[in-house]
């Protein structure tokens, strides 16, 4: 069994359990948390509990689940590497490419391997576009669009001091739109060149609430990127698109989890029904962190990286910080300037 320990007992360690539970082959050690009642809602039915990572990193854990705020997620995952464990680390992995490049050197160090949880990776309609993509079923692509119009009223900020600084959240993209920016990156390719404005509109914190950018892939194709948390009244949609000389697809709804459009020049009308038909009789499919569990627990016992590695991680938090840059700056961003040194 591949023992886990979850540090940080908020609402997303609730996902960490149930994905950990499901696991054949993983088991739930240990959960650690500042707060002990808290931690006393955990560590039920044999499951070890502890305030303080230094104890729980002496015991014969083998992968740590970091699902502490942001702002936390490097100190925690270079301590958890430095004590020879395995690290997933929820998204964003950190708030700089400095403290992310100092998580990778410290796995890479100590020989242990990093996951980041980018979940949506393994959705069953964005595994069907990955799909077409691999196939060429688009030709040459001309653009693509990845758009976040969710809410997150004042409410959900207040309830949390953290919530909303730059410090510890990032702001709509670090904290909402990552996940977006991983597919984009995923299906389209290395980024050259971003352009971005940033605004906060509504909410009254001190990162931004809405955000707006250009993208040119090295492919030379183009892409727009929209994010913003003041939707009202909830969240409306969450939806990538690609658009190629040989292929249109949009998968869309409040969440990225359906097929809205799917038209390929060398598909038949009854192979493109029966694939959206396919997608909505279980458009949630199997979790996600089910999936990045099963993937780490693999990983270890094969010792092979994980999919969604640290590196992958880095190229999703680049992203983002290249769009911030560019709002902070009003200039074009060339991604060839955050690129990891070694």
């Amino acid at each position: 069994m591949i023992r886990y320990g979850i540090v940080g007992c908020g609402h997303i360690a609730k996902k960490h359990v149930a994905a950990i539970q499901a696991v054949e082959g993983a088991e739930l050690f240990a959960v650690c948390d500042t707060n002990e009642e808290r931690l006393a809602e955990f560590a039920v039915d044999g499951v070890r509990g502890f305030t303080d990572i230094a104890d729980l990193l002496k015991t014969e854990v083998d992968v740590i689940c970091i699902c502490t705020p942001s702002g936390l997620h490097p100190q925690l995952t270079i301590q958890a590497a430095e004590a020879k464990k395995h690290v997933v680390v929820e998204k964003p992995m950190a708030l700089t490419l400095e403290a992310a490049d100092r998580m990778i050197e410290a796995c890479e160090r100590n020989h242990v391997k990093m996951a980041v949880v980018h979940p949506n990776r393994f959705r069953p309609a964005i595994r069907e576009l990955r799909n077409m993509l691999e196939s060429g079923r688009f030709g040459k692509i001309g653009h693509a669009n990845a758009t976040v119009r969710w809410n997150r009223n004042q409410a959900y900020y207040d309830q949390a001091p953290w919530r909303g600084t730059k410090e510890m959240d990032g702001g709509v993209l670090m904290n909402q739109a990552i996940h977006n920016m991983d597919l984009l990156l995923w299906m389209m390719g290395d980024v050259e060149e971003v352009s971005s404005y940033h605004a906060t509109r509504i909410r009254k914190i001190e990162a931004e609430d809405t955000s707006v950018s250009v993208i040119r892939f090295k492919s030379g194709a183009l892409g727009v990127l929209e994010a913003a948390v003041t939707i009202y009244p909830k969240n409306l949609e969450e939806s990538l698109s690609i658009f190629g000389e040989t292929g249109t697809a949009v998968i869309g709804g409040p969440t990225a989890n359906w097929i809205k459009t799917w038209n390929f020049e060398d598909i038949s009308e009854p192979e493109k029904e029966e694939t959206i038909k396919k997608v909505e009789t279980d458009p949630f499919g199997i979790p996600g962190h089910q999936w990045i569990i099963q993937d780490m627990t693999e990983a270890v016992k094969e010792n092979r990286q994980p999919i969604v590695s640290g590196l992958e991680g880095r190229q999703a938090l680049s992203l983002v910080i290249a769009c911030q840059q560019s709002a902070e700056t009003g200039r074009a961003v060339k991604m060839e300037d955050l690129a990891r040194k070694k």
